[in-house]
């Protein structure tokens, strides 16, 4: 009997331990591997898409729902593009951006959970995140793929849907070292349309980031302070550092505090507490890197 995407994500599923995605394994769980319900969570989807995903009532999932059920199965590439074929999709092709987040990092990610991290592709979109970055940031869940693309966020002229708090940087060395990236990308990705769009319309959109892409602007990720100014605790500055995965052009974006400082515990509030307010989530805000 030939193997459908149903069985296939029972399979997956069943086989990747909670400990591999931050979950607590409690004694007495009955359950085999991640539970339908921690699948669906980690793959910003319905627990309803994935149960009839399952069961074969759910036939024709996106490119991007194989992505993010990929990303949270854990699965190596090749198991990603057998998925791609069950679903009855072309995987990814050659010369185009790779949403895959290898196990590794995704084990380390489960590891940094009380750290801000988010995890980007090659066009600086955001791909996944730790809880505390949803709790310091705002969550992201709720945003489109457009939404969460930093160099669209960072050079919008309205507000953004990258971030729910206004992110405020001491310097503009970010600017110059997102246009260099996607001129890189650009090099290796000639056939990405998402890239190409990308720059296209940004290029029509912004003065500033036409200007740097005239001028051939090159320029290095360094270390940067970032203030975060959070409806519930006020401001929370941050180291902010760029890390690079060798062989997997995924990008790392780490915010961390020093230990035992007022900005520490702050972080460490809106962590146990997820950011939710005690009288329900905190309102939308002004996106990435607006000013007040």
């Amino acid at each position: 009997m030939d193997e459908t995407l149903g069985t296939a994500l029972r399979r997956w599923r069943d086989r990747l331990s909670p400990l591999d995605v931050g979950r607590t394994a409690h004694p007495g769980r009955r359950a085999v591997g991640l539970r339908r319900e921690e699948l669906a969570e980690l793959a910003g989807l319905s627990v309803d898409y994935v149960v009839r995903l399952e069961q074969g009532r759910a036939t024709s999932p996106s490119a991007q729902v194989v992505a993010s059920l990929a990303r949270a199965l854990q699965l190596e590439p090749l198991e990603r593009d057998y998925a791609y074929r069950l679903a009855g999709l072309l995987p990814p092709q050659e010369g185009t951006i790779s949403t895959h987040v290898p196990a590794g990092v995704q084990r380390m990610l489960a590891r940094l959970g009380e750290y801000p991290v988010g995890v980007f592709s090659a066009d600086w979109t955001l791909l996944t995140w730790t809880p505390a970055w949803a709790a310091l940031l705002g969550d992201p869940s709720a945003r489109t793929h457009t939404e969460r693309n930093l160099v669209r966020a960072v050079f919008a002229t309205g507000p953004s849907g990258l971030a729910a708090w206004p992110v405020l940087q001491e310097d503009d060395a970010l600017k110059p070292a997102l246009v260099a990236d996607l001129r890189t990308a650009l090099v290796d990705y000639p056939r990405d349309r998402g890239l190409n769009d990308l720059v296209a319309e940004l290029r029509s959109t912004s003065a500033e980031f036409t200007r740097l892409w005239d001028e051939g602007t090159v320029g290095p990720h360094v270390s940067a302070r970032k203030t975060v100014r959070h409806p519930q605790v006020g401001e929370v500055t941050c180291d902010c550092d760029v890390l690079t995965v060798p062989g997997c052009d995924v990008r790392l974006v780490v915010y961390t505090v020093a230990a035992g400082s007022a900005d520490a515990e702050k972080l460490e509030f809106l962590r146990v507490t997820n950011g939710v307010r005690a009288d329900g989530p905190s309102p939308p805000g002004p996106g990435l890197f607006s000013t007040p």
